[in-house]
């Protein structure tokens, strides 16, 4: 037999992307089946004496009525108001109103522990990426002829034993994978072989490619980039020249090109979390509510990680790429989002009045594992900043901002 080509079948990995669908949602309705087709709205904000949070998972049903994921409680109560209100005011329309549920990060949690046990069931390696969603390598599991049966029978699992439902993509490298996983939600199934790639890729929108913020977007479309398969037909030298090494990244993933190995996470330095506006903003109320849902998105991440951290830090981007960056080291590690929310606040007051592009919310200097003091009760800051607010912080965070109010990026 001779030797095998480059790029063909026999020698491509299989990649498959798994993501649950409205995970949080679905959790929900697994301890309330009544909630089973209606308009089912996940996050924190929503109740007496509340006045910011934001949604961190609306059902389809939900979605039906201009509810989105990341947007703000207010917002989504005038779409769809609770159906408890609808019930008792002649103004609301029961049929028009849904149902609100608080985040339960811990009940998540121990369903997202089901469904990776079967996603390492099925593949060598496994690269968890959050709660809801994971790459599998599964070249040693399947063949490209069975590929389909492969996923279909991992998604019957899924939902069988556990009551969740889960999108899956398969391709031949991780970026095509994850767009394959999101191409027919909920519920999909999508495989694409490797010689299909590139004409898979060519109707998709630029934002759906990875590496492809709300900026970046803009810029390419106006340059007369709209899709992967003008991206993959463009000058490369000139996206270099454009976006620097980024741009040749861009090109190689819209041509289909993505040589990352799946290896499974390690743990991070830091956690952070970008939001870009769609255009800069001086509305100071809109910018403090997106820092401080990317900050309840991070504090919430970090606590699932079992993580403690020293600083805490914000990213202000203002026109035309400015960054600006301020931090503050705290006297001990903690796991203690309301001091979180008061350092953002603090630092984010020195832009009051500016117009800006871009925030994000990063706790660094990380330690792992409990700790008998987990918050800044009884510690006295160097700085000043006093710990802890007497609440309990056994509270679900709002992770409704786990994906921002609009994309979400970890810091570059």
């Amino acid at each position: 037999m001779g030797a095998r080509l480059p790029g063909t079948e026999s020698e491509a990995r299989i990649v498959a992307h798994a993501d649950m669908d409205c995970f949080y949602a679905a959790c929900e309705r697994l301890r309330e089946p009544a909630l089973e087709g209606e308009p089912l709205v996940v996050g924190m904000g929503y109740e007496p004496g509340t006045d910011n949070g934001a949604v961190a998972t609306a059902s389809y049903e939900a979605r039906a009525f201009g509810v989105e994921s990341a947007q703000a409680i207010s917002a989504a109560l005038e779409h769809l108001p609770r159906k408890r209100a609808a019930a008792t005011d002649a103004h609301l329309d029961i049929e028009r109103s849904g149902f609100y549920r608080p985040v339960d990060i811990p009940f998540y949690e121990s369903v997202s522990e089901e469904v990776r046990g079967i996603l390492h069931e099925n593949a060598e390696v496994v690269r968890e990426v959050s709660i809801d969603e994971a790459y599998l390598d599964v070249t040693e599991r399947t063949t490209w002829d069975d590929a389909e049966a492969f996923a279909r029978r991992i998604k019957d699992r899924i939902e069988q034993e556990i009551g969740v439902v889960a999108s899956v993509g398969i391709a031949p490298n991780m970026s095509t994978a994850k767009i394959a996983s999101d191409a027919e939600k909920p519920d999909g199934l999508v495989v694409v072989q490797p010689g299909e790639v590139r004409d898979f890729l060519a109707p998709v929108p630029v934002e759906e490619l990875h590496g492809v913020g709300p900026v970046t977007a803009r810029t390419l479309r106006e340059r007369g980039i709209g899709t992967a398969g003008e991206l993959a037909g463009a000058d490369r030298h000139a996206l270099l020249s454009a976006f620097g090494e980024r741009g040749g990244d861009l090109y190689d993933r819209a041509r289909g090109e993505d040589d990352r190995e799946v290896t499974p996470k390690g743990r991070p330095k830091s956690l952070s979390r970008e939001s870009a506006f769609v255009e800069p903003t001086a509305d100071y109320e809109a910018i403090e509510e997106r820092a401080l849902a990317l900050a309840a998105a991070v504090t919430e991440r970090a606590t699932r990680k079992d993580a403690l951290y020293r600083t805490v830090g914000i990213k202000v981007v203002t026109p035309p790429f400015d960054v600006n960056t301020r931090a503050r080291s705290l006297s001990g590690p903690v796991d203690d989002p309301d001091l979180v929310d008061r350092i953002v606040r603090d630092l984010l007051s020195e832009f009051e009045g500016e117009r800006i592009r871009k925030i994000g919310v990063r706790v660094s200097n990380l330690e792992f594992g409990a700790a008998a003091q987990s918050s800044l009760d009884g510690w006295v800051g160097g700085d000043g900043v006093a710990g802890g607010s007497g609440e309990d912080d056994s509270d679900p965070v709002d992770s409704a901002a786990r994906r921002g109010q609009a994309s979400l990026s970890e810091f570059e």
